[in-house]
This record gives C-alpha cells, structure tokens and sequence, in this order.
C-alpha cells in the first residue's frame, strides 16, 4: 500500500459518539469483500461530545482509520478537507449513519469499468426508498429544484453518497469554496459543468437516529448558500473565464 489503497472512505462527523465506533466497526467487517485495499478517513469538526475522542482510539485499534480534526463544525469543509487527504484510486462519500456498502458496490463497479467518473446515490431518481420523515424528503425536493433554477444542476440530487476517480476529480475539488452544506452541491455541479462522467443511482435510505442539526435552523443558511452559489457559477466564474479568453 505504500502508493495508497485502491478505496478511500471519507466519513464527517459531528456529535456522532453514540453510533460512531458500531459505524466503523460494520464497515470494517464488510470492506475486505469489496476493496482490495482500503482506509476510512475520519473527519470530525467542532463536535461537543467525546466524538474526537473515540475517533482517536479507533485510529489508534485500526491500521486502515484515520481522522482529521477541524475546532469549527463546518461539514463542508471538513468533507473537502477528507477528500484531499484520501490517497485512494477511488473515493467515496459517506455518512456516518448510513454506511451503506451496496452503493460501495455497484457505484465501485461503475468507476471501475469506467463507465463513470462520478456516481451520485440519489435519494429521489426513480427506484429509491427514501425512507426518512415526509418533511426531510420535502426538503430535498425543494432544495435540489432551487438548485436547478439558480445554479442551473441537471440531476435529481447532489447530497446522496458520492463515490468518484480521485484523480480526474481532485481539480474540481480545489476549485470548490463553499462549504457547510453547499460544498457538496457545489462539487456535483462544478464536476457537470467541467463535462466529468457522471451516473446518478438511487439510493435505500433510512435513518439511525435523529439528525443531529435542526432541519428548521439550517433553511436560511441553505437559501443564503444557493445564492452564493448561483452567484459563483453564473457570475463571477463567467467573468473569470472572459478575463482568460
């Protein structure tokens, strides 16, 4: 493994004590049917629990976790951060409460025939099971339709687990500059306009447990962001690029 491992799994987390080390405990037991080679990067920002703590020891047990630690919660930034620490051939994006290796599966079958460079799970493409309340999956239907009319995104969702080519990927990475929730959106509809491969597949999703941030508290932020982004995407990167030409 000395020029990486085949799978890099980049996971944030905040407050996620309670389900972190049975989390990973499940990955580490399914992985070695699925990768060759591979490591769990751990990214943990501002949480107030003992997550870092148990990030740490489970580090310090397991040759293939890692973590890094950011002192603010900015899950965005943690996620980029995560990413450009990965040393895999390929990446994948997950959540701490889902863990759900058969999209590890079918999406690492698409990169790997290189039918794809990026896979997106999407909770609302036709075959999904968005299992979660009415109103979060209300909430990502009105989400990603403002992403389409201000940002101009041409898929179904941008906030499913992702599993990409690390190399073709890693310059739409460094491009991003939002990060909270936006970062992930920014990254799927930078990665369209730069003409990346993508294939959305829909994803089973349930919840473990409560989300750990209020749905409510995070719409102004999320609405202030999808400006920003329509700002970035259809303003100042058309300005960038007449500068260039």
């Amino acid at each position: 493994m000395a020029d990486g491992p085949e799978l890099s799994v980049v996971i944030p987390v905040h407050n996620e004590s309670a389900i972190m080390a049975d989390s990973v405990a499940g990955l580490l037991e399914r992985l070695p049917q699925i990768s060759e080679s591979f490591e769990i990067l751990l990214c943990e920002n501002g949480s107030r629990d003992s997550t870092l703590e148990v990030a740490k020891e489970l580090e310090r047990r397991h040759a293939q976790v890692g973590y890094l630690h950011r002192d603010e919660p900015d899950y965005g930034q943690a996620l980029r951060e995560g990413i450009l620490l990965a040393r895999g051939k390929y990446v994948v994006c997950d959540e701490i409460d889902l863990c759900d290796t058969g999209f590890y599966r079918e999406a690492l079958s698409l990169l790997r025939s290189n039918q794809a460079e990026l896979v997106v799970g999407s909770k609302v493409l036709a075959g999904a099971r968005d299992q979660r309340p009415w109103v979060r999956h209300l909430a990502t239907q009105v989400f990603n339709t403002l992403l389409r009319a201000a940002a101009g995104f041409r898929g179904t969702d941008t906030h499913g687990l992702k599993a990409f080519v690390r190399r073709p990927l890693l310059p739409v990475v460094l491009e991003c500059v939002l990060g909270q929730n936006l970062f992930a959106s920014e990254f799927v509809i930078r990665a369209e306009r730069s003409g990346k491969r993508i294939r959305e597949i829909p994803l089973d999703v349930r919840e473990k447990r409560r989300p750990t941030i209020n749905l409510i508290s995070r719409v102004p932020r999320a609405l202030w962001q999808i400006g920003q982004l329509a700002w970035l995407l259809r303003v100042k990167d058309r300005a960038r690029r007449a500068r260039d030409a």
